[in-house]
């Protein structure tokens, strides 16, 4: 059987993505450095812990697994730091992937399925996307995965290389059976770090930007439970293997929830009082980002099982509440 190269597999969505893959019996190699990620998050494949831009290592991969698919998590993604530290953005997302993509060719990888993300968009005019909105980055973050896809996409030009890039919006929640979730320290996405506060791991919960131009003066965007997303790579490497085309898809629910809606529901499913501090605005942040979904929908044949805020709430809280008792055991 011929390997799948899951890179980042350690990490939040990537090891979701590797337990799927390897329920359904693929023969899946993971490489990841564990900068962010976690070994007891690999479930069901070999973890080979090193850097994705290593090309001598990831040549010995491909060829020991007989790798012809890879899909590509390895990055960093936190906005507001990518807007302090440019460089290491454009160095780990966009130098590290094209080192990636060169080892692919060489190997003769036929399959390539991209985690980008609704970033590439930036400002849009009404705050919704769909796949042919032009892109135009409004922070570094966005600005080195749109120049990874643009090299995916040239490689695939010359090559008989396809792909699938699929732009995420707001990604949240956690496995529905608590086997792994989302453990990544320093929590800069709103669900993880609200349900982080109300399970007693921080001391307050942080809203950036109240006077934003929609109806509760918070940022709204479109969020999808990470078993739906790992669901749709899965689709993606159908249709990869049925000799499908290459494909660029929005993966959101093609509807939104503001920062207080978000806030509310946290304190609903968690009941708990939350401690909530506003802030001003962070650098690299938009008013209202909602995706235009269709197309995944039609190409792939995906549908949502899990389009239900207080079900992603309740997944996430969840895995806090395991996660504070691991550190309660310990201690």
């Amino acid at each position: 059987m011929n390997g799948v190269l899951v890179t980042g597999g350690a990490g939040y969505i990537g090891s979701h993505v590797v337990q799927q893959l390897a329920a359904r019996g693929e023969h899946v190699v993971v490489i990841d450095n564990l900068s962010s990620g976690y070994a007891e998050a690999v479930h069901g494949a070999e973890l080979v812990v090193g850097n994705v831009g290593d090309r001598e290592l990831v040549a010995r991969v491909l060829a020991r697994h007989r790798v012809d698919t890879v899909l590509h998590f390895a990055a960093h993604t936190v906005v507001p730091e990518s807007v302090s530290d440019p460089v290491k953005y454009y160095g780990n997302n966009t130098c590290n992937t094209c080192n990636l993509l060169a080892s692919c060719a060489e190997a003769g990888v036929s399959h390539f399925i991209f985690s980008s993300t609704a970033a590439v968009y930036g400002l849009t005019d009404a705050g919704i996307a769909d796949e042919d909105t032009p892109t135009r980055p409004f922070n570094p973050y966005g600005m080195s995965k749109l120049m990874s896809e643009s090299i995916l996409r040239d490689l695939s030009a010359a090559s008989p290389l396809r792909h699938v890039i699929l732009r995420y919006f707001n990604v949240a929640g956690c496995d529905p059976q608590g086997r792994i979730g989302h453990s990544a320290p320093h929590a800069t996405l709103l669900i993880k770090a609200a349900c982080e506060h109300a399970a007693g791991k921080s001391e307050s919960i942080c809203i950036y930007g109240t006077d934003y131009d929609t109806p509760d003066g918070t940022g709204i965007r479109d969020y999808i439970h990470v078993e739906d997303l790992a669901a749709a790579h899965l689709r993606a490497l159908d249709h990869l293997r049925r000799g499908g085309a290459s494909l660029t898809l929005n993966c959101g629910y093609g509807h939104g929830y503001s920062v207080r809606e978000v806030i509310d529901a946290v304190t609903r499913i968690s009941g708990r009082r939350l401690n909530v501090i506003e802030r001003p605005r962070r650098a690299g942040d938009l008013p209202m980002l909602i995706a235009r979904c269709a197309r995944l929908q039609q190409e792939l044949d995906w549908h949502p099982q899990y389009d239900d805020l207080d079900f992603i709430v309740g997944t996430a809280f969840r895995w806090e509440q395991k996660m504070a008792q691991r550190v309660e055991h310990v201690s």
